[in-house]
C-alpha cells in the first residue's frame, strides 16, 4: 500500500530541479557566523552535501576552502557548476556519497537534512569525514517574532502544505559526539515581488496545482502591498538560522 505522506515527501524532495535558476536567484544564503561556529579552525576540505545550486558553496568558497559539492538533481548541479566552476561538483546522495573514506574535514548541509534517510546519511557522512571532522546542518526560517512575518506564512499555505520535520538529527550516534544547536539572526533583502518569487521556490508551492499556487501567491502579494514595512520598494526579510553541529569521533 502506498504511503501518501512518503509519496508527498518524495515529490517535494524531487521538485526543485525544474526551478533551479529561480532557486539560485531567490533563495537566501546562510550567516557567516553560523558557518564559522560549525567549522572552527583547521578546516580546508569541505563537502557541501545536497548542495543544490550552491547557496552554501558560495560562502565556503569565499572563505578560501576547497569545496566538493554533491547533489542528486542534475539540473540543480548544472546551475551550481555554471555559477561556481571552482567547486568540484559531483552527482550523489547523502546515503551514497561518491568520496573516499576519511577524505573531508567537514560536511555541511544547507536546508536539506530533512530530505535524508537520517540513519543511513549519518553512517555515510561518518564514513567520509576524517576523525575529528565536523558535521553541520543549517535551516533558514522567517523570524516569527516580527509581527508582519508571523502572518504571511499562513497566507501561502497550499493544499499540499504540511509541517516538515526540520532538524531531524538524533540525540546521539555512535560515530559522532554530542549534537550542539544554536540560532543566528540573519536577513535577506527583498521586495514584495521578489519575496513572492522566493516563496514560489518552496517545495509545497512547486508540487501544488497551478490554481492553488496562484491563489497563495496572490494572497501574499496583496498582504505585502498593504503592510508599511513591505509596501514600498526593498526591505529586509528577518530570518533566523538554526545551526546544528557535531564532531566525528
Amino acid at each position: 500500500m502506498t504511503n501518501p505522506d512518503a509519496e508527498l515527501h518524495a515529490r517535494r524532495a524531487a521538485s526543485f530541479g525544474a526551478q533551479a535558476a529561480a532557486y539560485a536567484e531567490h533563495r537566501p544564503d546562510y550567516p557567516d557566523a553560523a558557518i564559522g561556529w560549525v567549522l572552527g579552525k583547521g578546516t580546508e576540505n569541505v563537502l557541501d552535501l545536497a548542495a543544490g545550486t550552491g547557496k552554501l558553496t558560495q560562502s565556503l568558497l569565499a572563505r578560501g576552502l576547497r569545496v566538493t559539492a554533491v547533489e542528486p538533481d542534475a539540473e540543480m548541479l548544472a546551475e551550481l557548476s555554471k555559477r561556481f566552476p571552482e567547486a568540484e561538483a559531483m552527482t550523489g546522495t547523502a546515503e551514497d556519497i561518491p568520496l573516499p573514506a576519511g577524505s573531508v574535514d567537514a560536511v555541511l548541509v544547507g536546508q536539506a537534512f530533512h530530505w535524508f534517510d537520517v540513519a543511513k546519511a549519518l553512517d555515510e557522512i561518518g564514513r567520509v569525514l576524517r576523525p575529528g571532522g565536523m558535521l553541520g546542518a543549517f535551516w533558514n526560517y522567517e523570524n516569527p517574532d516580527v509581527p508582519w512575518v508571523a502572518r504571511y506564512e499562513e497566507l501561502v499555505r497550499t493544499g499540499v502544505s504540511r509541517t516538515t520535520s526540520q532538524g531531524p538529527l538524533p540525540d546521539g550516534h555512535p560515530l559522532f559526539g554530542p549534537f550542539e544547536r544554536d540560532t543566528f539572526d540573519h536577513s535577506f533583502r527583498r521586495t514584495a515581488e521578489s519575496l513572492a518569487a522566493t516563496v514560489a521556490t518552496h517545495s509545497h508551492m512547486l508540487v501544488a496545482s497551478e490554481a492553488d499556487r496562484t491563489a497563495a501567491l496572490t494572497r501574499l502579494l496583496t498582504y505585502l502591498k498593504a503592510q508599511p514595512e513591505t509596501a514600498n520598494g526593498e526591505f529586509d526579510l528577518p530570518l533566523r538560522t538554526i545551526a546544528v553541529k557535531t564532531r566525528r569521533r
